[in-house]
């Protein structure tokens, strides 16, 4: 029997993530491991509601309450640095709390990783956003390998193996971008196909700005393939500066910009916050165990 921890970061959704542990609950049923879930609240205004509960399959859930907001990928990485501490788990699966992430593709990521004894991400084969969305995502995955050389195919939803768990809570980069530092630090890595769900309750309530943030953060990991690839791209328009100037004149200035945004985005990395990430930790408060 192996012991998992679910990590689910919340930020007043709180009936979505108990819709999603419902679910969870019953899509586990025919597994034979142990299940707990650690619920991330980060600095939610919006009081839980009372919410009768009783799992038959998962064990205990805990909440881990911060003392202020700081986004999804901290709340993610501040669960990460917790867990490595405690190290009293065998996998951990990583997953949103609003639906997007669905239940119903579990149990293929736990047996994918258990069979394989490897960190599994779940690979995006088909999204349920509109259409202007879908293809600004297409875009920022043009982008992204094109300067980095990855292709970044998965978010948050994925099992990893404690080893893995313990070798991320020591990257700075952690604190800037989950999956781009899962990308970038774990050498082998599984997949299952997956379909990008729809949210159970509430909208997104990421703004425009924070998406063009949320992207740079994931190509700001690699930046040093990005200024290489910046550098080797500038170096041969040069050779068609005197038929296209000013293309080629203003591709540099475009280049050129977009490695500073790189660059300051990938300040963003924090080893030191992410080591006194739990410092930050309000509360630990149990609301269910079997």
């Amino acid at each position: 029997m192996k012991k998992f921890k679910i990590l689910i970061p919340i930020y007043n959704d709180w009936k979505s993530v108990f819709k999603l542990l419902e679910i969870i609950d019953t899509k586990i049923s025919n597994q034979k491991h142990h299940f707990s879930v650690i619920l991330i609240d980060d600095a939610s205004t919006e009081p839980m509601e009372d919410t009768k509960i009783n799992y038959k399959n998962i064990k205990s859930v805990n909440i881990i309450r911060m003392k202020k907001n700081q986004g999804h990928t901290r709340s993610n990485a501040t669960g990460i640095k917790y867990l490595s501490n405690k190290k009293d788990f065998d996998y951990l699966i990583v997953m949103d709390g609003d639906g997007e992430d669905r239940p119903e593709e579990l149990n293929l990521l736990i047996e994918k990783a258990i069979n394989s004894n490897t960190s599994t991400v779940a690979k995006r084969i088909k999204r349920s956003e509109g259409l202007l969305f879908t293809f600004l995502y297409n875009i920022h995955k043009f982008i992204t390998f094109i300067f980095t050389g990855k292709n970044m195919n998965f978010g948050h939803y994925c099992c990893l193996t404690k080893n893995d768990v313990l070798l991320l809570s020591t990257k700075g980069s952690l604190w800037c971008n989950f999956s781009s530092s899962v990308k970038k630090y774990i050498k082998k890595l599984e997949d299952i196909p997956c379909i990008r769900g729809v949210r159970y309750v509430q909208p997104s309530k990421m703004s425009f700005t924070n998406l063009i943030i949320h992207s740079f953060s994931i190509i700001a990991v690699f930046r040093y393939q990005v200024l290489l690839r910046v550098i080797i791209i500038s170096l041969l328009t040069l050779f068609f500066l005197e038929k296209f100037y000013f293309f080629v004149v203003s591709l540099q200035i475009s280049l050129f910009l977009f490695l500073v945004v790189i660059l300051v985005t990938a300040k963003r990395e924090n080893k030191k916050a992410l080591d006194n990430s739990t410092k930050e930790v309000k509360e630990i408060v149990n609301i269910y165990t079997t």
